[in-house]
Protein backbone atom coordinates (compact mmCIF):
# COMPACT_ATOMS: atom_id res chain seq x y z
CA UNK A 1 0.00 0.00 0.00
CA UNK A 2 1.37 3.50 -1.19
CA UNK A 3 2.02 5.72 1.97
CA UNK A 4 -0.31 8.51 0.88
CA UNK A 5 -2.53 10.93 2.54
CA UNK A 6 -6.48 10.25 1.53
CA UNK A 7 -6.58 14.10 0.26
CA UNK A 8 -3.49 12.94 -1.83
CA UNK A 9 -4.86 9.91 -3.12
CA UNK A 10 -8.31 11.26 -4.18
CA UNK A 11 -6.42 14.00 -5.72
CA UNK A 12 -4.13 11.66 -7.68
CA UNK A 13 -7.51 10.10 -8.51
CA UNK A 14 -9.16 12.90 -10.19
CA UNK A 15 -6.04 13.48 -12.24
CA UNK A 16 -5.81 9.92 -13.26
CA UNK A 17 -9.56 10.41 -14.39
CA UNK A 18 -8.56 13.00 -16.61
CA UNK A 19 -5.57 11.96 -18.68
CA UNK A 20 -7.45 8.61 -18.69
CA UNK A 21 -9.93 10.61 -20.41
CA UNK A 22 -12.73 8.21 -18.65
CA UNK A 23 -16.21 9.07 -17.43
CA UNK A 24 -16.10 10.45 -13.55
CA UNK A 25 -18.38 7.26 -12.37
CA UNK A 26 -18.45 6.29 -9.13
CA UNK A 27 -17.10 2.32 -10.78
CA UNK A 28 -14.33 3.80 -12.39
CA UNK A 29 -13.07 6.80 -9.36
CA UNK A 30 -13.12 3.40 -7.01
CA UNK A 31 -11.11 1.56 -9.85
CA UNK A 32 -8.57 4.04 -9.88
CA UNK A 33 -8.56 4.93 -6.40
CA UNK A 34 -7.98 1.24 -5.23
CA UNK A 35 -5.35 1.17 -7.71
CA UNK A 36 -3.47 4.38 -6.41
CA UNK A 37 -3.70 3.70 -3.01
CA UNK A 38 -2.70 -0.66 -3.02
CA UNK A 39 -5.96 -2.07 -2.02
CA UNK A 40 -8.15 -4.54 -3.16
CA UNK A 41 -10.87 -3.32 -5.77
CA UNK A 42 -13.98 -3.43 -3.93
CA UNK A 43 -17.31 -4.38 -6.41
CA UNK A 44 -20.69 -1.83 -5.59
CA UNK A 45 -23.15 -3.12 -3.47
CA UNK A 46 -25.58 -5.16 -5.87
CA UNK A 47 -28.27 -3.69 -4.55
CA UNK A 48 -31.05 -4.23 -7.14
CA UNK A 49 -29.74 -7.56 -7.85
CA UNK A 50 -29.97 -8.94 -4.33
CA UNK A 51 -33.62 -7.17 -3.62
CA UNK A 52 -34.86 -8.93 -6.72
CA UNK A 53 -33.58 -12.04 -4.67
CA UNK A 54 -35.34 -11.09 -1.48
CA UNK A 55 -39.00 -10.50 -3.40
CA UNK A 56 -38.44 -14.30 -5.27
CA UNK A 57 -38.05 -15.85 -1.94
CA UNK A 58 -41.16 -17.70 -0.92
CA UNK A 59 -42.61 -16.40 2.74
CA UNK A 60 -45.09 -19.00 3.54
CA UNK A 61 -43.96 -19.91 7.04
CA UNK A 62 -43.42 -17.14 9.34
CA UNK A 63 -39.86 -18.22 9.78
CA UNK A 64 -39.37 -17.09 6.41
CA UNK A 65 -41.18 -14.25 6.48
CA UNK A 66 -38.59 -12.99 9.38
CA UNK A 67 -35.76 -14.13 7.64
CA UNK A 68 -36.97 -12.69 4.15
CA UNK A 69 -37.08 -9.18 6.85
CA UNK A 70 -33.72 -9.07 8.00
CA UNK A 71 -32.54 -10.21 4.55
CA UNK A 72 -34.40 -6.68 3.36
CA UNK A 73 -33.17 -4.77 5.97
CA UNK A 74 -28.85 -5.95 5.32
CA UNK A 75 -29.59 -4.95 1.95
CA UNK A 76 -30.49 -1.63 2.42
CA UNK A 77 -27.94 -0.92 4.88
CA UNK A 78 -26.02 -2.50 2.74
CA UNK A 79 -24.42 -5.44 4.97
CA UNK A 80 -22.69 -8.45 3.09
CA UNK A 81 -22.42 -10.06 6.80
CA UNK A 82 -26.07 -9.40 7.50
CA UNK A 83 -27.26 -10.61 3.99
CA UNK A 84 -24.69 -14.12 4.48
CA UNK A 85 -26.66 -14.99 7.97
CA UNK A 86 -30.39 -14.16 6.67
CA UNK A 87 -29.76 -16.25 3.94
CA UNK A 88 -28.12 -19.20 5.84
CA UNK A 89 -30.92 -18.91 8.64
CA UNK A 90 -33.69 -18.88 5.73
CA UNK A 91 -32.35 -22.08 4.53
CA UNK A 92 -33.40 -23.38 8.00
CA UNK A 93 -37.09 -22.55 7.90
CA UNK A 94 -36.92 -24.13 3.93
CA UNK A 95 -39.66 -27.30 3.96
CA UNK A 96 -37.48 -30.60 4.57
CA UNK A 97 -38.00 -33.46 1.82
CA UNK A 98 -41.62 -35.63 2.54
CA UNK A 99 -40.96 -38.49 5.11
CA UNK A 100 -43.35 -40.78 6.54
CA UNK A 101 -45.02 -39.63 10.33
CA UNK A 102 -43.47 -41.51 13.31
CA UNK A 103 -45.74 -41.42 15.94
CA UNK A 104 -44.98 -39.60 18.70
CA UNK A 105 -42.15 -37.85 17.26
CA UNK A 106 -42.12 -34.21 16.72
CA UNK A 107 -40.55 -32.26 13.08
CA UNK A 108 -37.55 -32.23 14.15
CA UNK A 109 -36.77 -35.90 14.90
CA UNK A 110 -38.26 -36.77 12.11
CA UNK A 111 -35.75 -35.01 10.50
CA UNK A 112 -32.91 -36.48 12.48
CA UNK A 113 -34.44 -40.11 11.64
CA UNK A 114 -34.63 -39.93 7.71
CA UNK A 115 -32.14 -41.86 6.11
CA UNK A 116 -28.96 -39.30 4.72
CA UNK A 117 -29.07 -41.45 1.66
CA UNK A 118 -32.63 -40.05 0.21
CA UNK A 119 -31.52 -36.15 0.55
CA UNK A 120 -29.21 -35.09 -2.60
CA UNK A 121 -27.72 -32.16 -0.43
CA UNK A 122 -27.86 -31.81 3.49
CA UNK A 123 -31.12 -30.33 5.12
CA UNK A 124 -30.99 -27.97 7.82
CA UNK A 125 -33.84 -28.60 10.52
CA UNK A 126 -35.93 -26.27 11.41
CA UNK A 127 -35.17 -24.61 15.07
CA UNK A 128 -36.00 -27.26 17.23
CA UNK A 129 -39.60 -27.02 19.19
CA UNK A 130 -37.48 -29.27 21.88
CA UNK A 131 -39.51 -29.79 25.15
CA UNK A 132 -36.66 -27.00 26.32
CA UNK A 133 -38.44 -24.53 24.16
CA UNK A 134 -41.82 -25.33 25.42
CA UNK A 135 -40.31 -24.95 28.99
CA UNK A 136 -39.39 -21.33 28.01
CA UNK A 137 -42.82 -20.94 27.05
CA UNK A 138 -44.61 -22.15 30.24
CA UNK A 139 -42.11 -20.13 32.01
CA UNK A 140 -42.97 -16.94 30.20
CA UNK A 141 -46.47 -17.56 30.86
CA UNK A 142 -45.76 -17.98 34.63
CA UNK A 143 -43.82 -14.80 34.70
CA UNK A 144 -47.11 -12.53 32.96
CA UNK A 145 -49.27 -14.03 35.37
CA UNK A 146 -48.54 -11.80 38.74
CA UNK A 147 -49.30 -8.70 36.25
CA UNK A 148 -52.74 -10.35 35.29
CA UNK A 149 -54.29 -10.87 38.74
CA UNK A 150 -55.94 -13.93 40.41
CA UNK A 151 -59.66 -12.89 40.43
CA UNK A 152 -59.92 -15.10 37.71
CA UNK A 153 -60.38 -18.80 38.41
CA UNK A 154 -61.11 -19.89 35.26
CA UNK A 155 -58.33 -18.21 33.02
CA UNK A 156 -56.08 -19.24 36.14
CA UNK A 157 -56.83 -22.81 35.78
CA UNK A 158 -56.89 -22.43 31.70
CA UNK A 159 -53.34 -21.20 32.33
CA UNK A 160 -52.33 -24.10 34.82
CA UNK A 161 -53.97 -26.37 32.18
CA UNK A 162 -51.40 -24.86 29.42
CA UNK A 163 -48.57 -24.70 31.52
CA UNK A 164 -49.02 -28.68 32.27
CA UNK A 165 -48.53 -29.51 29.28
CA UNK A 166 -45.96 -27.58 27.63
CA UNK A 167 -43.61 -29.29 30.47
CA UNK A 168 -44.79 -32.98 29.89
CA UNK A 169 -41.37 -34.94 28.85
CA UNK A 170 -42.96 -35.19 25.14
CA UNK A 171 -45.17 -32.28 24.36
CA UNK A 172 -47.67 -32.56 21.82
CA UNK A 173 -46.78 -29.56 19.18
CA UNK A 174 -50.22 -29.61 17.40
CA UNK A 175 -52.59 -29.64 20.52
CA UNK A 176 -50.15 -27.08 22.17
CA UNK A 177 -50.57 -25.06 18.98
CA UNK A 178 -54.49 -25.05 19.30
CA UNK A 179 -54.20 -24.30 23.19
CA UNK A 180 -52.09 -21.52 22.59
CA UNK A 181 -54.70 -19.89 20.30
CA UNK A 182 -57.68 -20.27 23.02
CA UNK A 183 -55.48 -18.78 25.69
CA UNK A 184 -53.98 -16.15 23.83
CA UNK A 185 -57.43 -15.10 22.70
CA UNK A 186 -58.41 -15.20 26.69
CA UNK A 187 -54.69 -13.44 27.51
CA UNK A 188 -56.63 -10.35 25.54
CA UNK A 189 -60.03 -10.35 27.43
CA UNK A 190 -57.75 -10.67 31.10
CA UNK A 191 -55.26 -7.99 29.64
CA UNK A 192 -57.65 -5.39 28.62
CA UNK A 193 -59.70 -5.76 32.25
CA UNK A 194 -56.46 -5.34 34.34
CA UNK A 195 -56.14 -1.93 31.96
CA UNK A 196 -59.24 -0.76 32.73
CA UNK A 197 -58.72 -1.79 36.41
CA UNK A 198 -55.86 -0.01 36.79
CA UNK A 199 -57.41 3.10 34.72
CA UNK A 200 -60.50 3.34 37.12
CA UNK A 201 -58.52 2.73 40.41
CA UNK A 202 -56.20 5.97 38.78
CA UNK A 203 -59.26 7.89 38.65
CA UNK A 204 -60.39 7.23 41.94
CA UNK A 205 -57.45 7.90 43.46
CA UNK A 206 -57.62 11.86 41.16
CA UNK A 207 -60.93 11.87 42.51
CA UNK A 208 -60.25 11.36 46.53
CA UNK A 209 -57.06 13.71 46.17
CA UNK A 210 -59.55 16.29 44.12
CA UNK A 211 -62.17 15.77 47.09
CA UNK A 212 -59.59 16.42 49.53
CA UNK A 213 -57.86 19.62 47.72
CA UNK A 214 -61.50 21.20 47.73
CA UNK A 215 -62.54 20.16 51.34
CA UNK A 216 -58.89 21.82 52.55
CA UNK A 217 -58.86 25.83 50.69
CA UNK A 218 -58.31 27.63 53.81
CA UNK A 219 -55.65 25.11 54.58
CA UNK A 220 -52.83 26.46 52.00
CA UNK A 221 -50.22 23.78 53.61
CA UNK A 222 -53.02 20.85 52.59
CA UNK A 223 -53.71 22.13 49.58
CA UNK A 224 -50.22 22.48 47.81
CA UNK A 225 -49.52 19.20 49.03
CA UNK A 226 -52.74 17.23 47.07
CA UNK A 227 -51.89 19.92 43.92
CA UNK A 228 -48.71 18.14 44.05
CA UNK A 229 -50.19 14.63 44.25
CA UNK A 230 -52.66 15.08 41.49
CA UNK A 231 -49.80 16.15 39.41
CA UNK A 232 -47.47 13.08 39.99
CA UNK A 233 -50.66 10.31 39.52
CA UNK A 234 -50.88 11.76 36.18
CA UNK A 235 -50.27 9.32 33.26
CA UNK A 236 -48.04 7.84 32.20
CA UNK A 237 -47.29 6.26 35.59
CA UNK A 238 -43.95 4.31 36.39
CA UNK A 239 -42.79 2.60 39.43
CA UNK A 240 -40.67 5.45 40.26
CA UNK A 241 -43.42 8.24 40.19
CA UNK A 242 -45.74 5.54 42.65
CA UNK A 243 -42.76 5.58 44.38
CA UNK A 244 -42.96 9.79 44.79
CA UNK A 245 -47.28 9.61 44.85
CA UNK A 246 -46.17 7.42 48.31
CA UNK A 247 -44.07 9.39 49.57
CA UNK A 248 -46.22 12.46 49.18
CA UNK A 249 -49.02 10.90 50.27
CA UNK A 250 -47.41 10.09 53.61
CA UNK A 251 -46.62 13.52 53.76
CA UNK A 252 -50.03 14.25 53.69
CA UNK A 253 -51.64 11.65 56.25
CA UNK A 254 -48.37 12.78 58.80
CA UNK A 255 -49.13 16.36 58.36
CA UNK A 256 -52.73 16.08 58.47
CA UNK A 257 -52.75 13.21 61.13
CA UNK A 258 -50.36 16.06 63.39
CA UNK A 259 -52.48 18.95 62.85
CA UNK A 260 -55.70 16.86 63.47
CA UNK A 261 -54.15 15.93 67.17
CA UNK A 262 -53.35 19.21 68.18
CA UNK A 263 -56.77 21.06 66.90
CA UNK A 264 -58.35 18.77 68.62
CA UNK A 265 -56.15 18.97 71.84
CA UNK A 266 -57.26 22.75 71.07
CA UNK A 267 -60.93 22.49 70.47
CA UNK A 268 -61.23 20.29 74.27
CA UNK A 269 -59.12 22.85 75.95
CA UNK A 270 -61.55 25.71 75.06
CA UNK A 271 -64.37 23.39 75.55
CA UNK A 272 -63.86 22.54 79.26
CA UNK A 273 -62.78 26.78 79.68
CA UNK A 274 -66.40 27.58 77.96
CA UNK A 275 -67.68 24.94 80.16
CA UNK A 276 -66.14 26.36 83.01
CA UNK A 277 -66.60 29.81 82.25
CA UNK A 278 -70.75 29.32 82.30
CA UNK A 279 -70.71 27.13 85.60
CA UNK A 280 -68.97 30.34 87.06
CA UNK A 281 -71.22 32.46 85.66
CA UNK A 282 -74.32 30.21 87.03
CA UNK A 283 -72.44 30.87 90.45
CA UNK A 284 -72.50 34.18 90.18
CA UNK A 285 -76.00 34.65 89.46
CA UNK A 286 -76.98 32.32 92.19
CA UNK A 287 -74.46 34.71 94.44
CA UNK A 288 -75.92 38.05 93.23
CA UNK A 289 -79.45 36.64 93.68
CA UNK A 290 -78.88 35.09 97.40
CA UNK A 291 -77.09 38.95 98.16
CA UNK A 292 -80.16 40.48 96.07
CA UNK A 293 -82.76 38.78 98.29
CA UNK A 294 -80.40 39.12 101.77
CA UNK A 295 -80.37 42.79 100.80
CA UNK A 296 -83.94 43.09 100.71
CA UNK A 297 -85.09 41.27 104.10
CA UNK A 298 -81.96 43.57 105.96
CA UNK A 299 -84.00 46.47 104.70
CA UNK A 300 -86.84 45.05 105.88
CA UNK A 301 -85.74 44.27 109.00
CA UNK A 302 -84.40 47.54 109.56
CA UNK A 303 -87.80 49.22 109.06
CA UNK A 304 -89.47 47.45 111.30
CA UNK A 305 -86.38 48.35 114.10
CA UNK A 306 -87.60 50.61 116.87
CA UNK A 307 -83.98 51.07 118.18
CA UNK A 308 -80.10 50.94 117.14
CA UNK A 309 -80.01 47.77 119.33
CA UNK A 310 -82.64 46.35 117.04
CA UNK A 311 -80.78 47.75 113.95
CA UNK A 312 -76.58 46.38 114.01
CA UNK A 313 -76.97 42.55 113.95
CA UNK A 314 -78.79 43.78 110.77
CA UNK A 315 -75.96 45.65 109.43
CA UNK A 316 -73.52 43.44 110.62
CA UNK A 317 -75.51 40.50 108.28
CA UNK A 318 -75.41 42.91 105.60
CA UNK A 319 -71.74 43.47 105.19
CA UNK A 320 -71.04 39.95 105.97
CA UNK A 321 -72.68 39.17 102.76
CA UNK A 322 -71.36 41.84 100.96
CA UNK A 323 -68.11 40.59 101.78
CA UNK A 324 -69.10 37.09 100.72
CA UNK A 325 -70.29 38.75 97.29
CA UNK A 326 -66.63 40.58 97.15
CA UNK A 327 -64.72 37.96 97.55
CA UNK A 328 -66.97 35.81 94.84
CA UNK A 329 -66.76 38.39 92.75
CA UNK A 330 -62.89 38.51 93.25
CA UNK A 331 -62.41 34.94 92.50
CA UNK A 332 -64.76 34.95 89.52
CA UNK A 333 -62.38 37.62 87.99
CA UNK A 334 -59.61 35.84 88.50
CA UNK A 335 -60.21 32.45 87.09
CA UNK A 336 -62.28 34.23 83.75
CA UNK A 337 -58.68 36.54 83.34
CA UNK A 338 -56.73 32.87 83.80
CA UNK A 339 -59.00 31.54 80.92
CA UNK A 340 -58.49 34.58 78.62
CA UNK A 341 -55.03 33.72 79.18
CA UNK A 342 -55.25 30.56 78.26
CA UNK A 343 -57.70 30.87 75.17
CA UNK A 344 -55.38 33.36 73.89
CA UNK A 345 -52.40 31.24 74.22
CA UNK A 346 -54.48 28.27 72.57
CA UNK A 347 -55.28 30.30 69.59
CA UNK A 348 -51.68 31.37 69.37
CA UNK A 349 -50.25 27.88 69.27
CA UNK A 350 -52.61 27.07 66.50
CA UNK A 351 -51.22 30.26 64.27
CA UNK A 352 -48.07 29.00 65.02
CA UNK A 353 -49.41 25.39 64.28
CA UNK A 354 -51.05 26.60 60.86
CA UNK A 355 -47.81 28.91 59.80
CA UNK A 356 -45.17 25.77 60.33
CA UNK A 357 -47.18 23.40 58.45
CA UNK A 358 -47.22 26.26 56.02
CA UNK A 359 -43.38 26.41 55.95
CA UNK A 360 -42.34 23.19 55.97
CA UNK A 361 -45.03 22.48 53.10
CA UNK A 362 -43.05 24.61 51.05
CA UNK A 363 -39.79 23.24 51.95
CA UNK A 364 -40.21 19.70 52.08
CA UNK A 365 -39.46 18.64 48.45
CA UNK A 366 -39.35 21.59 46.11
CA UNK A 367 -37.56 24.50 45.71
CA UNK A 368 -39.68 27.52 45.70
CA UNK A 369 -38.46 29.86 42.75
CA UNK A 370 -38.26 26.68 40.02
CA UNK A 371 -40.53 24.06 40.90
CA UNK A 372 -37.70 21.32 40.94
CA UNK A 373 -36.68 19.35 44.33
CA UNK A 374 -34.75 20.82 46.78
CA UNK A 375 -31.26 19.51 48.40
CA UNK A 376 -33.67 16.99 50.67
CA UNK A 377 -36.13 16.09 47.63
CA UNK A 378 -32.61 15.30 46.15
CA UNK A 379 -31.54 13.34 48.38
CA UNK A 380 -34.90 11.08 48.67
CA UNK A 381 -34.80 10.60 44.95
CA UNK A 382 -31.19 9.98 44.63
CA UNK A 383 -31.45 6.91 47.32
CA UNK A 384 -34.26 5.93 45.23
CA UNK A 385 -32.79 5.62 42.06
CA UNK A 386 -29.46 4.36 43.91
CA UNK A 387 -31.64 1.10 45.37
CA UNK A 388 -33.75 0.57 41.63
CA UNK A 389 -29.96 0.44 40.00
CA UNK A 390 -28.67 -2.24 42.93
CA UNK A 391 -32.11 -4.11 42.76
CA UNK A 392 -32.23 -4.13 38.81
CA UNK A 393 -28.72 -3.97 37.58
CA UNK A 394 -29.35 -1.20 35.27
CA UNK A 395 -27.06 2.44 34.72
CA UNK A 396 -27.65 5.25 36.16
CA UNK A 397 -26.38 8.90 35.50
CA UNK A 398 -25.81 11.52 37.14
CA UNK A 399 -26.01 15.60 35.49
CA UNK A 400 -24.49 18.41 37.19
CA UNK A 401 -25.36 21.66 35.48
CA UNK A 402 -24.40 25.17 36.36
CA UNK A 403 -25.34 28.59 34.24
CA UNK A 404 -22.44 30.20 32.58
CA UNK A 405 -21.61 33.98 33.69
CA UNK A 406 -24.73 33.50 35.92
CA UNK A 407 -22.55 36.46 38.73
CA UNK A 408 -22.13 38.75 35.35
CA UNK A 409 -26.08 38.47 34.39
CA UNK A 410 -27.07 39.21 38.15
CA UNK A 411 -24.62 41.63 38.29
CA UNK A 412 -25.95 43.35 34.89
CA UNK A 413 -29.13 42.93 34.57
CA UNK A 414 -30.38 42.22 38.31
CA UNK A 415 -30.94 39.13 40.63
CA UNK A 416 -35.33 39.47 39.72
CA UNK A 417 -33.12 38.84 35.70
CA UNK A 418 -31.52 35.52 37.35
CA UNK A 419 -34.16 34.39 38.69
CA UNK A 420 -35.92 34.25 35.60
CA UNK A 421 -33.30 32.71 34.23
CA UNK A 422 -33.44 29.96 36.38
CA UNK A 423 -36.90 29.51 36.13
CA UNK A 424 -36.50 29.60 32.35
CA UNK A 425 -33.33 27.22 32.53
CA UNK A 426 -35.68 24.53 34.81
CA UNK A 427 -38.53 25.16 32.44
CA UNK A 428 -36.91 23.87 29.30
CA UNK A 429 -35.05 21.35 30.94
CA UNK A 430 -38.40 19.78 31.76
CA UNK A 431 -39.66 19.80 28.38
CA UNK A 432 -36.49 17.96 27.26
CA UNK A 433 -36.30 15.71 29.95
CA UNK A 434 -37.94 12.22 29.76
CA UNK A 435 -40.69 11.51 32.54
CA UNK A 436 -38.39 8.98 34.74
CA UNK A 437 -35.99 11.43 34.69
CA UNK A 438 -35.52 13.76 37.55
CA UNK A 439 -34.68 17.32 38.04
CA UNK A 440 -33.00 19.12 41.40
CA UNK A 441 -32.02 22.54 42.18
CA UNK A 442 -28.39 21.67 43.87
CA UNK A 443 -27.87 25.43 45.20
CA UNK A 444 -27.54 28.75 43.59
CA UNK A 445 -27.71 28.22 39.73
CA UNK A 446 -26.39 24.27 39.82
CA UNK A 447 -28.69 22.07 38.82
CA UNK A 448 -28.43 17.80 39.60
CA UNK A 449 -30.73 15.72 36.63
CA UNK A 450 -30.71 11.88 37.30
CA UNK A 451 -31.30 9.87 34.93
CA UNK A 452 -32.12 6.48 35.25
CA UNK A 453 -31.70 3.41 32.91
CA UNK A 454 -28.63 5.38 31.05
CA UNK A 455 -25.25 4.91 30.47
CA UNK A 456 -22.44 7.74 30.36
CA UNK A 457 -22.44 8.32 26.12
CA UNK A 458 -26.43 8.58 26.31
CA UNK A 459 -26.50 10.90 29.53
CA UNK A 460 -23.57 12.91 27.63
CA UNK A 461 -26.15 13.40 24.46
CA UNK A 462 -28.93 14.22 26.42
CA UNK A 463 -26.92 16.82 28.10
CA UNK A 464 -25.80 18.16 24.64
CA UNK A 465 -29.46 17.99 23.38
CA UNK A 466 -30.42 20.16 26.26
CA UNK A 467 -28.06 22.45 25.70
CA UNK A 468 -28.86 22.69 21.91
CA UNK A 469 -32.81 23.42 22.88
CA UNK A 470 -31.44 26.13 25.20
CA UNK A 471 -29.88 27.55 22.46
CA UNK A 472 -32.51 28.41 20.44
CA UNK A 473 -34.71 30.01 23.35
CA UNK A 474 -34.01 33.43 25.02
CA UNK A 475 -36.21 35.26 27.85
CA UNK A 476 -37.21 38.99 28.19
CA UNK A 477 -35.50 41.04 30.60
CA UNK A 478 -37.13 44.35 29.98
CA UNK A 479 -36.49 44.97 26.31
CA UNK A 480 -33.06 42.77 26.07
CA UNK A 481 -33.31 39.29 24.87
CA UNK A 482 -31.12 37.07 26.53
CA UNK A 483 -29.69 33.77 26.03
CA UNK A 484 -28.40 31.55 28.57
CA UNK A 485 -25.60 28.88 28.59
CA UNK A 486 -24.61 25.90 31.05
CA UNK A 487 -22.10 24.05 31.33
CA UNK A 488 -21.88 20.48 32.46
CA UNK A 489 -20.62 17.25 33.85
CA UNK A 490 -21.82 13.30 33.99
CA UNK A 491 -21.48 10.53 35.78
CA UNK A 492 -22.31 7.12 35.49
CA UNK A 493 -22.84 5.80 38.96
CA UNK A 494 -20.13 3.01 39.46
CA UNK A 495 -20.73 -0.39 41.22
CA UNK A 496 -20.79 0.27 45.72
CA UNK A 497 -20.86 3.90 44.86
CA UNK A 498 -23.19 5.81 46.53
CA UNK A 499 -25.20 8.68 45.09
CA UNK A 500 -22.84 11.54 46.29
CA UNK A 501 -20.12 10.19 45.32
CA UNK A 502 -21.49 10.33 41.69
CA UNK A 503 -22.49 13.90 42.32
CA UNK A 504 -19.08 14.77 43.17
CA UNK A 505 -17.56 13.41 40.48
CA UNK A 506 -19.75 15.05 38.01
CA UNK A 507 -19.27 18.35 39.68
CA UNK A 508 -15.71 17.59 39.20
CA UNK A 509 -16.44 17.44 35.30
CA UNK A 510 -18.63 20.29 35.22
CA UNK A 511 -15.54 22.20 36.10
CA UNK A 512 -13.72 21.09 33.48
CA UNK A 513 -16.07 21.86 31.31
CA UNK A 514 -15.95 25.69 32.68
CA UNK A 515 -12.29 25.61 32.47
CA UNK A 516 -12.86 24.51 28.65
CA UNK A 517 -14.65 27.23 27.53
CA UNK A 518 -17.67 26.89 28.74
CA UNK A 519 -21.00 25.91 27.58
CA UNK A 520 -20.12 22.08 27.39
CA UNK A 521 -20.21 18.78 28.89
CA UNK A 522 -17.64 16.47 30.45
CA UNK A 523 -17.79 12.98 31.02
CA UNK A 524 -16.26 11.83 34.76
Amino acid sequence: MIDKKPFEIARETLKQLTTRKLPPTPGNYQSIYSEIAGVPMEHPFPVDRLRDIAQALPTKTPGQQKQCGLLESAINHMNWEGVKNALMAYGGFSPPAPAAPVPGLLPVDIAKTAPAETHSTPVVSAPALTPEFFAQIARMIEYTLPALGHDDERFLEQSNTLIKALRQSNPDAVGIKLMLAHYGHRLSFAAEDQAEIKNMLLKLLQLIIENISHLSLDDTWLKGQTDALLSACAPPLTLRRLDDVEQRLKDVIFKQTEAKARATLAQEEMRRMLTTFVARLATISESTGGFHTQLEESARLIEQAKSITEIAPVLRSVVGATRVMASDSQLARDELQGMKKRVEATEAELVRLHQELDRVSLQARHDNLTGALNRQGLDEAINREVSNVRRKDTPLCVALLDIDNFKKLNDALGHATGDIALTHLASVAREVMRPQDTLARYGGEEFVILLPDTPLDKGIEAMTRLQRELSTRFFMAGTEKVLITFSAGVAQLAVNESGMDAIRRADQAMYLAKRAGKNRVCGA
